[in-house]
């Protein structure tokens, strides 16, 4: 990237011009925000509080590796438990657009109520350059609306402050080996979280599927890196579709959910390559998930859609 030591001036610079006053910063875990953050924290010192929000929507065991990451990384923070509030606002909603736009409405709405305690006005993101460019806007076209992007509501009174806005995911990782950020111990994961992993209408049932298949995606990839079968993809993760499929349980005729499972290599996030995993990972995939989801989920397929002309996630 461009001289790492040069960025963070300019950009802890451009923090101290914009937040005259407190700020919050939306802290999600993930590499993006954690850099935002750091960067916030050394601009702005107590002016700046961190927030993860558990919106219900997280893969298992993530608010403790959340939390351990952010220790690491020294940032102070605060977890928010809003899970019912998320689900709430997304129960039933099956349109991925409008998924991504209730759960940006939901985040703003928490973060109003946090600042207003803190006596802030601004919000600290860490949305970067594939953030704003597939969400759309002036001659681009909408991939995907990203919630931290196109799903903020119209009537939101934060200003929203962006330091990394410009840079690509390899751009900041490179910024956050320079800070001395830790290596994430997890993959990428959306901010919307398993919302855009449960294809269809959202149910705290359908939700908790999805979790647990996820799970098993990742241990069963991280087992095959740990053994040296596969190099460590990009990301891999599972999917609950939207249809209904046919299955058999001893002599009977049953109906279950299908899941999908998704590797992929890449470098930016702007595209990715489908990665073609051992055909004996994927078996033992097939049988856990359909076993540990015994009469919810009867079928597993494998994606080997490149991006473009797919995304990485489906919603």
């Amino acid at each position: 990237m461009r001289d790492p030591a040069k960025f963070k001036a300019e950009a802890i610079a451009r923090i101290r011009a914009e937040v005259p006053g407190k700020a919050i910063v939306a802290a999600s875990g993930g590499i993006d925000s954690t850099v935002a953050a750091e960067l916030a924290q050394e601009a702005l010192g107590d002016r700046v509080e961190c927030l993860f929000v558990d919106t219900g929507l997280l893969r298992a065991g993530e608010i403790d590796l959340v939390e351990r990451f952010f220790r690491a990384s020294r940032l102070r923070y605060r977890v928010l438990p809003c899970a019912p509030r998320f689900l709430q606002a997304l129960d039933g909603v099956a349109d991925p657009e409008e998924k991504r736009r209730r759960i940006g409405a939901t985040f703003i709405h928490v973060f109003q109520e946090e600042a207003d305690r803190f006596g802030a006005d601004r919000l600290v993101q860490g949305t970067i350059a594939p953030d704003w460019i597939e969400s759309g806007g002036a001659l681009r076209d909408t991939i995907k609306t990203h919630h931290n992007v196109g799903g903020l509501p119209k009537d939101m009174r934060l200003k929203v402050v962006e330091p990394l806005r410009d840079l690509y995911k390899d751009e900041v990782r490179a910024l956050a080996e320079f800070l001395g950020v830790p290596k994430a111990e997890r993959q990428p994961f959306p901010g919307p979280g398993l919302a855009v992993r449960v294809g269809g209408p959202i149910t705290a049932e359908r939700v908790e599927r999805a979790r647990v298949a996820n799970a098993i995606v990742e241990e069963e990839v991280d087992r095959a890196i740990a053994a040296g079968k596969i190099p460590r993809p990009w990301q891999y993760f599972a999917v609950l579709l939207p249809v209904r499929t046919v299955g058999v349980t001893g002599d009977n005729r049953v109906y279950g959910e299908a899941v999908s499972v998704r590797i992929v290599e890449s470098l930016d996030a702007m595209t990715a390559t489908a990665v073609a995993p051992p055909p004996e990972l994927l078996r033992t995939i097939s049988e856990r998930i359909t076993r540990a989801l015994a009469g919810q989920v009867n079928r597993v397929l494998y994606d080997i859609t490149d991006k473009p002309p797919a995304t990485i996630e489906w919603e």
